[in-house]
């Protein structure tokens, strides 16, 4: 059972976001009820170790995570990650009002074969009680959330690996909506009371999450990330895939190279993003999505945070979680900004000490 991992204790935990090609950690503490940021790290990895949000290789991931931790500090014992994808399922269910955690449970485990698609002993799962069902008050709507097993324990295997304990093993869409809320001051007064749209692009899966206040509302992978573009200029401009890599990062592409490889990445990315909305919009009843904020390394293209405002007509804000925190003296203030949209994930897995 994942119950174990996902109860938290007031230590301090590291935040790791185990990506495609990197590990992205961060250390908060809270001061006051206010946030600290001790230290971060982003430590590249072997392109490979880590597909379709699955480790492949768990060395690779192992050293990377070494790596990080001489980083970081070697006094920090535990750490939260965080498991995406296909392998992850997250849903409401309703359930009687009356039933006692252990009797949800229990109640959860008798109806396993209509709420799981996988056999009972393939899985991880736990479940969160939420607020009582405005259709029907005798039921109460529980959030049940479900990964193979294989996938929570590559990540444990790779944490522990290197040295680390894994208390909690999250979702991402989770980490990813709790990190938002350190984004609403980017937006309008009233963004507290809106729908909020939040894109994590990453390599090769583009991470929706749409929250309202402290509401996460709906997740959907898409299956489409900056790895796309870094192809198209490795093409294009007949460079290598690290070459495509450092241009698309360093906006070091030419004109020709922009109008035909950047833009029609962008209107793609748009495409993609425009009915994973639709989709949600035609399920929930809303009428629109109020603001959008985007993070991950392709949210920092030139021009994409513009380009993804006026093509959907939505206020569109490149997230930085950072922006009123405290730094250790220690961590480099402008190096953090300029990185922060690549680690929300990792800073959403952090908050998970103060819960």
């Amino acid at each position: 059972m994942l119950k174990q991992l996902f109860q938290t204790k007031k230590a301090l935990m590291l935040g790791v976001d185990i990506g495609s090609h990197a590990v992205k950690a961060v250390l908060l503490s809270q001061h006051n009820l206010h946030y600290k940021v001790e230290a971060f790290a982003i430590e590249p990895m072997l392109k490979g170790s880590m597909v379709d949000s699955e480790i492949q290789d768990i060395e690779v991931v192992a050293d990377a995570l070494l790596n990080v931790r001489k980083k970081i500090s070697k006094s920090i014992k535990y750490a939260a990650a965080a498991v995406s994808g296909s392998s992850v399922i997250s849903k409401i269910i309703f359930m009687d009002a009356s039933l006692t955690e252990a009797e949800l449970a229990r109640q959860i485990e008798l109806e396993s074969d209509s709420l799981i698609p996988y056999p009972l002993n393939e899985v991880s799962l736990d479940f969160e009680r939420l607020s009582v069902n405005e259709t029907d008050p005798s039921k109460v709507n529980v959030l049940l959330s479900v990964a193979r097993t294989e996938s929570v324990q590559a990540r444990v295997t790779a944490l522990e690996s290197a040295g680390f304990i894994a208390k909690v093993v999250d979702v991402e869409s989770f980490a990813l909506s709790r990190a938002a809320a350190l984004c609403l001051d980017q937006l309008p007064a009233n963004a507290a009371d809106k729908l909020i749209a939040v894109l994590n692009i990453g390599a090769t899966i583009t991470l929706l999450s749409i929250i309202k206040g402290d509401q996460h509302l709906y997740t959907r992978d898409i299956a489409f990330g900056g790895e796309y573009c870094s192809r198209s200029i490795m093409n294009y401009c007949n460079k290598t895939y690290e070459e495509a890599e450092r241009a698309k990062i360093f906006a070091d592409l030419s004109s020709d190279c922009q109008v035909e490889v950047l833009l029609p990445f962008q209107t793609m990315l748009v495409q993609h993003i425009r009915r994973a909305i639709q989709m949600y919009l035609a399920t929930s009843g809303q009428e629109q999505v109020d603001y959008l904020l985007i993070c991950g390394g392709s949210s920092l293209l030139q021009g994409m945070d513009r380009s993804i405002s006026h093509k959907l007509a939505i206020k569109t804000v490149i997230a930085n979680p950072f922006r009123h925190l405290a730094f250790a003296e220690t961590v480099d203030h402008e190096e953090l900004t300029a990185k922060a949209p690549c680690l929300m994930i990792a800073t959403g897995l952090a908050l998970r000490s103060f819960e």
